[in-house]
Parts: structure tokens; sequence; C-alpha cells
């Protein structure tokens, strides 16, 4: 079967095979990053549905899926309650306190955690999470400190490869294809 990688370096399956929770940021993660405003200053998202499929794949396997972002939109709240997206924290900075808050609430830790982000703010959280991942086109240094760099950008599948190899890793992706068979 073809995916969007062929193989997953064997040092990350101890960090993966635990996950029970994937935290997303939006911005240059389920959006290319780019900020679009029409000429009456309404913010204007575009996600892309690959990652909106790979959301329900995990959420299909028992994933729970959460979303941090520094930024408010009444577009990322409508796109989270589509996906059916457990736990969403809009217009927080710090990335790493909302996690550890996030944690408090859910019941989940460091060890049941993913988290895909591309940006300096994200960086303490993708440390602080058992498997930390970013964008090929995210910050240097949060490329450097994460586990896993996707193939594809923000905003163009990035999200869905990361869900696909969470579930690779755990042995569910081929199961879950087979239903689309």
């Amino acid at each position: 079967m073809s995916n969007w990688y062929t193989e997953i370096d064997t040092a990350l399956l101890p960090k993966l095979k635990p996950v029970r929770l994937a935290v997303f940021d939006v911005d240059g993660i389920l959006t290319s990053g780019q900020l679009l405003f029409t000429a009456d200053g309404q913010e204007v998202k575009q996600f892309n549905t690959l990652d909106g499929l790979g959301i329900k794949l995990l959420q299909r396997a028992g994933i729970e899926s959460a979303i941090i972002t520094g930024r408010r939109s009444p577009q990322v709240e409508q796109r989270a309650r589509a996906l059916g997206i457990t736990w969403l924290e809009q217009g927080r900075e710090d990335k790493l306190t909302a996690l550890q808050e996030l944690w408090q609430r859910s019941g989940h830790n460091a060890e049941s955690t993913a988290y895909i982000g591309d940006d300096l703010p994200d960086l303490s959280a993708i440390r602080a999470a058992a498997f930390g991942a970013c964008v090929p086109n995210g910050h240097p240094l949060v490329q450097q400190h994460a586990d896993w760099v996707s193939m594809r950008r923000g905003g163009e599948g990035a999200g869905r490869e990361f869900c696909e190899l969470i579930l690779q890793a755990q042995g569910k992706l081929e199961r879950l294809l087979e239903d689309y068979l």
C-alpha cells in the first residue's frame, strides 16, 4: 500500500505508539499560514480537506484531537466543530502553558501527546510533547527540535501526513484505509 512515507524511523516508534492526543497549531499547519483579508477587513482561512479526514481517522482509532492557536478566529471554531475536535484553545500565545492546562483538564500527559507546529511559539510545546513535529517550511529552530518534519507544507496536507504517521506507527492505518477499498 502506498502512502506519504515509506518507512517510519524505528527510533520514533516508542514516542508514537502511546499517543492518544494529537495537537495541531492552525496557521502554518492546518492552513498555509498566509493571512487573507477581504476588503471589509474580514479574515479568510483556507483549510485542506486532506487534514480534516486525517483528524477523523485519528478519532476513529480512539485518538483525541486538539487545536492550540495564538490567534482567535470564528473560522477555526467552525472548522473544529465540523471535525469534532475535542479541545480548542484560541488566543493562546504561550502554547506550552495552554498544553499543560489541556493535560490537566483532559487527563492526557506529555507521554500520550503528539504536537505539530511550525514557528517559535510552538517550540516549547513541541519539546514538551512525547512526539513533536514540524513542516518543511517551518522555522529552522523548530525543525531542529522536532522529532519529525513532514514532507508536505502547512495547508497542503501536512496535518494528514502527521495523522497517518501516528496511525501507521500504532498499526492502525491499514485497517482504517481498508474501509475505503
